[in-house]
């Protein structure tokens, strides 16, 4: 099958920021969010009970290849149910959006907190930019990453920074007084900076800067 090639660009007239997280996989500047259906947690028990059945099998016997072949069959279970989901996930964002923008997360120095590891390769964040880079381009449209520090502790509106803890899920202002969710807090700081860095790039290239207005979603 003849590879499919990358479209055009198209003249970009709305743009989203996404927030990934673990209690929502995604939560975006037009206020949705999207939960992931946790297949390693739902599958967790029943891998692991085939791993401990593995690990008794005499090596090089039939019982024990059998025993690996249904390791493998899980595992590949679960890859095939997330893949599905990410997949979905990213064709609704490409299809929401000119321009899409996620932070670029130290996804490796994350998986170092062994507390939250298992969740994390489970959402599988990085996979989920990589669908949605693929499907933008696939669409002539832009998939841009910024720098992540601060993203949840700024407040969207006013600009101070709003320190919060991990169990802090709701950005209230001091300043400002803005109330909102974290994580669409978040997204719209993500947004900004996207736009932020496409307007410095057009000025450099003496390229007019407009505005690229929200999604209708």
């Amino acid at each position: 099958m003849a590879e499919i090639e990358d479209a055009p660009a198209v003249e970009p007239t709305t743009t989203i920021g996404v927030d990934v997280g673990l209690k929502s996989l995604i939560t975006t500047s037009a206020g949705k969010s999207i939960q992931y259906p946790r297949y390693y947690i739902q599958l967790e028990e029943k891998l692991a009970a085939a791993q401990r059945s593995l690990s008794r099998k005499k090596r090089g016997s039939a019982n024990r290849r059998k025993a690996k072949a249904k390791v493998a069959k899980i595992s590949k279970r679960i890859q095939n149910l997330r893949d599905e989901f990410l997949h979905q996930v990213s064709r609704k964002l490409v299809d929401s959006a000119d321009i899409i923008v996620f932070e670029n997360l130290n996804i490796n120095g994350m998986l170092k907190n062994h507390h939250l590891a298992k969740h994390i390769q489970d959402h599988a964040w990085g996979k989920l930019i990589q669908f949605t880079q693929g499907k933008a381009a696939k669409a002539g449209k832009v998939v841009e990453l910024v720098d992540a520090r601060c993203t949840s502790q700024k407040c969207s509106q006013c600009g101070i920074m709003v320190p919060k803890t991990l169990a802090d899920r709701v950005h209230l202002c001091p300043k400002c007084g803005l109330e909102m969710d974290r994580d669409l807090n978040a997204s719209i700081n993500i947004r900004t900076l996207g736009l932020r860095g496409r307007a410095y790039r057009d000025a450099a290239n003496n390229q007019p800067v407009s505005e690229v207005g929200s999604p209708g979603i």
